[in-house]
This record gives structure tokens, C-alpha cells and sequence, in this order.
């Protein structure tokens, strides 16, 4: 079944279906869906963890672990990362099941609403699935203050539009930020307090797109020295990588849709007329997709992600993982030509 926002809320806060499917490329939307499933399982809960590469490989496993009891008997369900159209097999067997005990939910970044996985999800009385997509900048402003008044801060005027611009509308990072502030301002519901512009000047780790953008470029038209050049102008400003690791990421998923209608046999100017790429942006897009390949699009995604992976995971070694990760990408379409 296809599911509206609240729809998709109010199941993951009762799971009583196998298979919830958070598809499109707002991932940190999906992972705040799929965090409101966790915590309706309880805190004793067993969680198992899997991506798209397990499935592929073994496409049993999936139902196997949504059959599966806990080793104590608690509470257990199951977190997909990375799914594609790869674990198309290892779903069909989930949902034609004779029983599975377990959600699953599945968070799929690449998956087009077209997708074989989504219309098969779509079909199954066992299923719901639900296109994250990222919210508009008003949506995003009434984010930021409903994260910030959960951490006990009143926002001044203009300051939820100013969170939007420098987390790149990203949940995740938003959040990070607003605790951030409510940690420096002592702040908390029972002891309120006014985030205003001073505090964010202060304090925060504000980031022109524009800036970011330019780094983004450079990875998707193959500049290694000119990248170089913008992540040291980014890491002196003491900006966290996690914003223009996902802008590179949206900017490849676009890539792939563009790309998957070329490989179809769209003319590249007809492509980006439908996709509504700004005019001062085709000569670069029109450059990129005759350039990168889907299978380069693909894996250059994947890294993306893992590099955003590694650089929230614990003890990791910050930045360098992701300017790592993005020069490797970029010398790589470079040595192509």
C-alpha cells in the first residue's frame, strides 16, 4: 500500500505490517521514520542490520530474520540500509511468506517511485511504502522550531530560516545543531530561552549553500585540485561535512533519474527540460551526464554514503573520512578525461 506522511507515522508508531519501505533521497527523513519504529519496539528491543549488498547476496536472510525469535525473547525487528532494486528477491520472498513476526523497514535513498521494489511494496497487503522527499523551506522552518522548542528555545525572528540554510534542510543535522545551542544556553522545557541571531553567530556553524556548492561541483565535474582547494576553505571555517556530504548526494541522485532517462534514449536537453534543471545549470548538468556513466553515478552514491556513515559513527576520525572519500571520487572521473 502507498502511505501519506501521517499515514506512514502513525504505522511505524504500531507496526503491525512486515514491510515499511522509506524510499527517495531525503535519507534523513527516512531515518527519522524508521527511528519512530525502533522506539514503538521499546528499548529491550533487538534490532538486526542490514543493507542492500546482504540481501543481494543472500535474498533468504530477510525473511529468515523477520521469522526469527530474539536470543532472549524480547522484542526484535529488522533495519534495512541502502536497498535498491537489487533486493527485489529477497522482499518478494519477505512478503509471500507463510508468517514473519518481525518489521522490517527498509530505507532505500536511490529507489525511484517507478521502481519495481516500490510497486511491489505498493501491492502487498503486507506492506506499506512511503517517498521521502526533502521538505520545502517552509516545511524545514517549522522543523527547526518544533525541534527547538522540544530543547526548551524560543527562536528569534529569521533564526528557523538561517538553521535550514546551514544543516542544508537536513533533519539530522538540524537537530544536531539545535542541541548544540540548547547545551551552550542551558536550555531545556522546564528552563526556556531565546536562541537569537547573536547566540548563532556565536556559536554556530553557519554555511552558504552557494559555498558548499562549489565543492559539490567540483566532485561532479572531476577537479581534484580545485575540490582540494574548497574542503580546506570549508575546514577553516569549522564546518561539519555532513551538510555538503548530502548535497553531493542529492546532486547524484538527480544524476541518476537524468541519467537513467538518457541511457533510455532521451535527448540530454529534452531530460533536463523535464527534470526543470535551472538554465545557468545546464551546461554543467548536460557535461555530467554525458560523462558519468549510471554505474559511476551508482557507486560514487555509495560512497557518499558511507562516507557520511563513517563520519557519525563513534571515535571516527571527523572530516578527513569524507575529504577523503570525495577527492577519491573526483581524481577518479579526472584520470577518465
Amino acid at each position: 500500500m502507498k502511505a501519506s506522511a501521517n499515514q506512514i507515522r502513525q504505522a511505524l508508531a504500531a507496526p503491525r505490517l512486515r514491510f515499511y519501505l522509506l524510499h527517495g533521497p531525503d535519507e534523513a527523513g527516512a531515518g527519522a521514520l524508521a527511528a519512530i519504529l525502533a522506539q514503538a519496539m521499546g528499548d529491550r528491543a533487538e534490532r538486526v542490520d542490514l543493507d542492500g549488498a546482504a540481501l543481494r547476496s543472500d535474498p533468504a536472510r530477510l525473511a529468515d530474520e523477520a521469522a526469527s525469535m530474539s536470543l532472549f525473547g524480547d522484542a526484535r525487528h529488522i533495519r534495512v540500509t541502502g536497498m535498491g532494486d537489487e533486493s527485489l528477491a529477497a522482499v518478494t520472498t519477505l512478503l509471500t511468506a507463510e508468517a514473519a513476526g518481525n518489521p522490517v523497514v527498509a530505507i532505500a535513498p536511490s529507489v525511484r517511485s517507478t521502481a519495481k521494489i516500490v510497486k511491489l511494496a505498493i501491492d502487498s497487503p503486507h506492506a506499506l511504502a512511503f517517498a521521502c522527499y526533502p521538505p520545502t523551506a517552509q516545511d524545514a522552518e517549522r522543523l527547526a522550531t518544533t525541534l527547538a522548542g522540544d530543547r526548551g528555545m524560543r527562536l528569534a525572528t529569521g533564526v528557523a530560516a538561517r538553521l535550514v540554510t546551514a544543516s542544508s534542510g537536513d533533519r539530522s543535522v538540524m537537530a544536531q545543531e539545535i542541541e548544540k545551542f540548547a547545551l551552550f544556553l542551558d536550555a531545556a522545557p522546564d528552563r526556556p530561552h531565546e536562541l537569537d541571531h547573536q547566540t548563532l553567530d556565536l556559536v554556530g556553524a553557519d554555511l552558504d549553500e552557494a559555498e558548499a556548492t562549489r565543492a559539490v561541483e567540483a566532485v561532479v565535474e572531476g577537479r581534484p585540485d580545485h575540490l582540494a582547494e574548497e574542503l580546506n576553505r570549508l575546514s577553516e571555517a569549522g564546518t561539519s561535512p555532513i551538510p555538503w556530504l548530502r548535497q553531493i548526494a542529492r546532486r547524484l541522485v538527480a544524476l541518476i533519474d537524468m541519467r537513467a532517462d538518457v541511457a533510455n534514449g532521451e535527448p540530454v536537453d529534452a531530460v533536463m527540460k523535464r527534470h526543470r534543471v535551472f538554465f545557468r545549470d545546464e551546461d554543467a548538468t548536460a557535461r555530467a551526464l554525458r560523462r558519468w556513466t549510471p554505474m559511476m553515478l551508482s557507486t560514487a552514491l555509495a560512497r557518499t554514503r558511507a562516507a557520511e556513515r563513517a563520519v557519525m559513527s563513534p571515535g571516527n576520525a571527523g572530516g578527513v573520512l569524507a575529504d577523503e572519500a570525495v577527492l577519491q571520487l573526483a581524481r577518479a572521473l579526472a584520470r577518465r578525461g
